[in-house]
């Protein structure tokens, strides 16, 4: 049996009635609080299924991008979002570089306490680089 909401336009409580489909149409919904039948179905939320890369794109849409630049906590939960998202498990020196991130460290700085972090790779945009790729 579908479970249907509603919102009572009299003493503005919600409840949820019960009826199978064919007795919706004719069925005469109650308040059980005040007994109105001035009452409004509510339709609920509904969640719309994207596929792993359409949640992707609009991870990396340029406007969020911009507002990384300056907040490494913000680059930190995207690159961890993304990670999630992905499901592919990155290792720990990726977990290391998004904790430091979320805890408000500089990619300039995380560059500098890690700097074997890339495989030898040397220039002050190594880090940034590395989340570009995200």
């Amino acid at each position: 049996m579908p479970n249907y909401d509603y919102i009572c336009l009299n003493c503005r409580k919600r409840f949820a009635l019960f009826f199978r489909y064919d007795e919706y149409e004719k069925a005469q919904p109650v308040c059980p609080y005040c007994e109105s039948i001035n009452v409004r179905r509510k339709i609920g939320r509904i969640r719309v299924a994207k596929s792993a890369s359409g949640r992707l794109e609009d991870m990396s849409d340029a406007r969020n991008l911009d507002a990384l630049d300056d907040d490494p906590r913000a680059l930190g939960r995207m690159m961890r979002q993304m990670s999630d998202e992905t499901g592919e498990e990155l290792g720990p020196e990726f977990d290391e570089v998004v904790h430091r991130l979320e805890t408000g460290q500089s990619p300039d700085q995380i560059e500098k306490d890690l700097p074997d972090l890339l495989d030898g790779e040397t220039g002050s945009d190594n880090i940034n680089s590395f989340s570009d790729d995200f």
